[in-house]
């Protein structure tokens, strides 16, 4: 990453025609389209349509597809036909095995139904059998069969002979086809039926659901008719129904053969699909960069144009100044490679327009461009943020987040992300979010180390503090004397003014017997309120010095002096003025001199309304000092809002030249004070989960505390690692925004 956007210069590619392919191929790939290699990129698109329904093959089949970091190069213009043939043979195979295989199922399907349906109408017809069996004075009434409504009005008598048809229906479809078949009919049907036990896979779709076997018994020929035209409406799948026990058993004991060889016959079928689409994941990955590459050459080749001879193409390319040689080796390596009598050249031409942006990046510094182009791309050789970014985004971050647990939670999840980025760049997930988070792996890395460090500071761990060095407050001094008043009430004042309370600071971060103190919130508030104005004023002081390195780099110098110092001046006299007050503060007064000491507001305040000369003063000179401060600010908001205008409007109408640029403004890190709200909730969640299960002394304790801290890690990564940390990241970026 550098400080500055590359140096560009537009040049003029000269590629001979035989070699432009290859000349392209060498330099990289990029995108559009018009005419002239219209029909290679219909070529590309078809093998590009082919490798996805492969792809979708091999996922069915679930192959892993072997891949590269960087891929194949792109093959040359002669290779490009072979790949396409081959690609269309391994279609046609693949086609012609899957309908082999579709036909097999679908035949697997049909032999499945149909031994089923024997096996249950044999049902029927027993139970029939036992109707007539009772004698003659049942045939005039309708006889209910298994489950179904049926009807017979003696046309056994009229010597009319019965057919049958039987099959299977859906079993949604089952009351509306008897409801059917009884007002078509007239009565002049028996129908039966029963559910299978098993559910069943539809012949059509494959669908699995639940399936219905029917008997449909009748008399003459026109009401068959009408019987096969209703099982046809409602898409009933009809098998042939055997006269007799002794053919039901044979068809059965065929079913049973034909069955066991459609299953051994599927099986091979299946095993040489996989052994294909196996010998096409080894290629599919470096078919499918070829191919793309293929594609965005021919993209570029649109984008030129022929010079008056068509002989040559010629290309206006915006190039980086560092990469011209490398620019020259490629167009050299691709006339050689193309076999051009006439080598391909380049040419640099002058030109008034303003070239492009380009900042180099890598896999660790990409994340934190994006988050500075998220909100817009810097002008043509403009200091670059980024590199700066790389640490104040996530210290801001860290600062409103800090917690050492959960900055080491988060830091083992994007180690675990850094470690596996080769495998998962292999996986290609379509899910958004997992995507996003992977790509911002680097940044989720560098917020969680940086957590880990306000943690240490902040002496936060889970809500928790570690005593590593040993506090420095004892409470053995107090007492010293037997102070009865001391030793009647539950809570304890520790005087740092009485000898041996206070031995020292705590050698790193906030001294751990502060978790314990009822005042906790109302210290540790005033320490990071006033910590948070510091780093914010820190934070925004520099982003306005880096605006002094453009206004000199474009040789603007009355930016300089109508834009900085008065930008700077405002900051530095008001909020700058602050942060003394709060370290003169923090280094004049003592703890026994600190009842006395002022208050910072209240000062502050006073000095924008000119009062408070009856409150004592923070030190001498302070208020002709806050007055000139005051005056100097004021006068610096009319310069920098008329300052940079009327002097332009003087140079316009002096027929000088203007060079226009934009001018950013700054607002003030309010947000910084967000960790009170984490360190906040992060209490909370603690007192109202882990302390409950902690409390319990008895054996059932112990079993007690497996849900109680499930349900705390749940609830530590749901609210404070996620949504807390999501809205860090907010403020974090809008603070650098």
């Amino acid at each position: 990453m550098v400080f500055r956007s590359e140096e560009m210069c537009l040049v003029q590619l000269f590629l001979q025609s035989g070699s432009e392919y290859d000349c392209i191929s060498e330099l990289g790939d990029v995108s559009s389209f018009q005419r002239r290699f219209a029909s290679e990129i219909k070529r590309c698109d078809e093998m590009e349509r082919i490798l996805g329904y492969l792809l979708r093959e091999i996922q069915k089949a679930k192959i892993a597809i072997p891949g590269e970091d960087d891929g194949p190069l792109a093959p040359p213009p002669r290779q490009v036909l072979e790949i396409m043939e081959q690609l269309q043979r391994l279609e046609m195979e693949l086609c012609e095995v899957a309908k082999n295989k579709e036909k097999l199922q679908r035949n697997l399907r049909e032999l499945t139904e149909y031994t089923h349906m024997l096996k249950i109408t044999r049902t029927f017809i027993h139970s029939r059998s036992r109707h007539e069996a009772l004698g003659p004075q049942y045939e005039e009434f309708p006889t209910v069969e298994t489950g179904s409504v049926t009807g017979c009005t003696g046309m056994q008598r009229l010597g009319a002979k019965l057919g049958f048809i039987s099959g299977l229906i859906q079993r949604v479809k089952v009351e509306a086809f008897e409801r059917m078949l009884w007002r078509v009919c007239k009565g002049y049907t028996i129908l039966s039926y029963t559910e299978v036990d098993e559910s069943l896979a539809d012949l059509d779709t494959g669908e699995i659901g639940k399936s219905v076997v029917f008997l449909i018994s009748f008399w003459g020929d026109q009401i068959r008719q009408k019987v096969q035209k209703i099982c046809d409406c409602y898409h009933c799948h009809l098998y042939p129904h055997p006269e007799n026990d002794d053919e039901r058993a044979d068809v059965l004991d065929s079913l049973r053969i034909r069955i066991q060889d459609l299953n051994n016959v599927l099986h091979r079928t299946e095993d040489y699909l996989r052994q294909v689409l196996q010998k096409a994941a080894e290629s599919a990955y470096s078919w499918v960069v070829q191919v793309k590459k293929m594609k965005a050459i021919y993209h570029i080749l649109n984008l030129c144009s022929f010079d008056v001879t068509n002989k040559c193409l010629i290309a206006e390319v915006w190039c980086p100044v560092s990469d011209l040689t490398n620019l020259r080796g490629a167009l050299e390596e691709g006339s050689r490679k193309g076999d051009a009598t006439v080598p391909s050249f380049v040419n640099r031409i002058p030109s008034s327009d303003t070239p492009p942006t380009l900042l180099r990046t890598n896999k660790f510094t990409s994340g934190f461009q994006s988050i500075v182009e998220a909100y817009g791309v810097g002008d043509y050789r403009e200091v670059s943020p980024a590199p700066y970014t790389i640490i104040t985004f996530p210290f801001l971050f860290a600062v409103m987040f800090g917690d050492l647990g959960h900055g080491t939670v988060m830091s083992l999840f994007a180690l675990w992300m850094v470690l596996m980025e080769k495998k998962q760049k292999k996986k290609r997930s379509g899910n958004e979010i997992w995507a996003t988070f992977f790509s911002g792996r680097y940044i989720i890395l560098m917020m969680g180390l940086f957590s880990i460090y306000t943690g240490l500071i902040y002496n936060d761990c889970f809500s928790k503090s570690l005593n590593i060095f040993g506090s420095g407050w004892s409470i053995k001094p107090m007492f010293a004397n037997q102070n009865k008043t001391v030793q009647s009430n539950s809570l304890l004042t520790l005087d740092p003014n009485v000898s041996g309370v206070f031995s020292g600071p705590y050698p790193f971060g906030i001294d751990p017997i502060w978790n314990m103190a009822v005042n906790r919130l109302s210290f540790l508030n005033s320490y990071k309120m006033k910590m948070s104005v510091i780093i914010g004023v820190i934070h925004m002081s520099f982003g306005v010095v880096l605006s002094v390195f453009n206004h000199l780099h474009f040789q603007q110098k009355f930016s300089v002096y109508l834009v900085f110092l008065p930008e700077l001046l405002f900051l530095l006299c008001l909020f700058g003025y602050l942060v003394f007050m709060i370290v003169y503060k923090w280094l004049v007064f003592s703890a026994r001199e600190s009842s006395q000491a002022p208050s910072i507001l209240i000062h502050f305040i006073n000095m924008f309304v000119m009062q408070g000369n009856d409150i004592t003063p923070l030190y001498p000179g302070q208020t002709g000092l806050q007055i000139f401060l005051l005056v100097v600010a004021m006068v610096s908001v009319p310069m920098l809002l008329l300052g940079k205008p009327l002097y332009l409007h003087w140079l316009y109408r002096g027929g000088k030249a203007l060079v226009m640029r934009g001018v950013l403004i700054s607002s003030f890190p309010f947000g910084l004070c967000f960790y009170l709200a984490h360190a906040q909730l992060s209490e909370v969640l603690w007192a109202m989960v882990m302390r409950l299960g902690l409390r319990i002394t008895t054996k059932v304790g112990v079993v007690f505390l497996v849900p109680v801290f499930g349900l705390f890690a749940t609830l530590t990564v749901s609210i404070l690692l996620v949504m807390e940390g999501l809205s860090a990241f907010l403020h974090a970026l809008r603070l650098h925004w």
